[in-house]
């Protein structure tokens, strides 16, 4: 990733941490501009968004526990302002634990160029 790219995709890559239609609207523009850096924190976003979704859907919303959702949201919290953080300062860093497995299952879904 040059300079240039990441300049250019840094906009469409904070935009894709804001809520799930923002990352729905960075994968498509991203097939237009193309740029590394924006497809790199599209993939880590699209993974926590439904990792999200499918963990507070299928679990968490079942139980009672104040704590456990607490916990679950404040874990989560913590990785998506890590990612945006690392969009807005122009670096490609994986959030922790999951981010790796995110680059890996959606790199077919978001490629790079």
């Amino acid at each position: 990733m040059t300079q240039k790219d990441i300049e250019e995709g840094k906009t469409l890559a904070i935009i894709s941490y804001l809520t799930i239609f923002g990352t729905i609207i960075a994968l498509f523009m991203n097939n237009e501009k193309q740029s590394n850096f924006t497809a790199f924190h599209t993939r880590q976003a699209l993974g926590l968004w439904l990792t999200f979704f499918a963990i507070g859907l299928t679990f968490i919303s079942n139980f009672d526990i104040e704590m456990l959702r607490l916990s679950f949201y404040i874990f989560f919290g913590v990785l998506f302002v890590y990612g945006f953080v690392n969009a807005i300062s122009g670096k490609p860093e994986s959030v922790p634990i999951l981010g790796k497995f995110y680059q890996k299952i959606f790199g077919n879904l978001v490629k790079e160029w």
